[in-house]
């Protein structure tokens, strides 16, 4: 087999399809992500090595959002936004979760969100007051 043979189009790992669906700015980004837990591929913690396959659901944490996606198309290759968001479709059920978690972070403020410093003594207590609040 020749070194400089074309890869077969059937077969993508997991990083490189990522990176040409423009999820991830690099592919090592999308390793760390994948090895982090934070990319499921079918329901399972997956390697970035794995080959996708059509019609294979990939569950993304960016951030505050997760994402669902189903896989419509393979390429190794990165290329403009509308032929990457050509590579995959986000399931209703996705975008629905999406918007409502965007809405009730609106709601609660960005201010809920937002620390600026080490909480003090006072505010460490308050924090320990409502983690035994929580799991006793």
């Amino acid at each position: 087999m020749e070194k400089n043979a074309p890869q077969n189009s059937d077969k993508v790992r997991l990083d490189k399809w990522l990176w040409a669906a423009r999820f991830y700015k690099t592919r090592n980004l999308a390793k760390q992500f994948i090895e982090g837990g934070k990319v499921h591929y079918n329901g399972q913690r997956t390697k970035p090595s794995r080959f996708v396959e059509v019609d294979a659901l990939i569950t993304l944490r960016q951030g505050h959002t997760e994402k669902t996606v189903q896989v419509l198309a393979l390429e190794e290759k990165r290329k403009s936004a509308p032929e990457a968001q050509a590579l995959y479709q986000e399931t209703d059920e996705s975008i629905a979760k999406r918007e409502k978690e965007t809405a009730l972070r609106k709601s609660m403020g960005a201010a809920a969100f937002i620390i600026d410093h080490k909480p003090n003594k006072k505010e460490r207590r308050q924090i320990s007051r409502l983690k035994s609040d929580i799991f006793e």
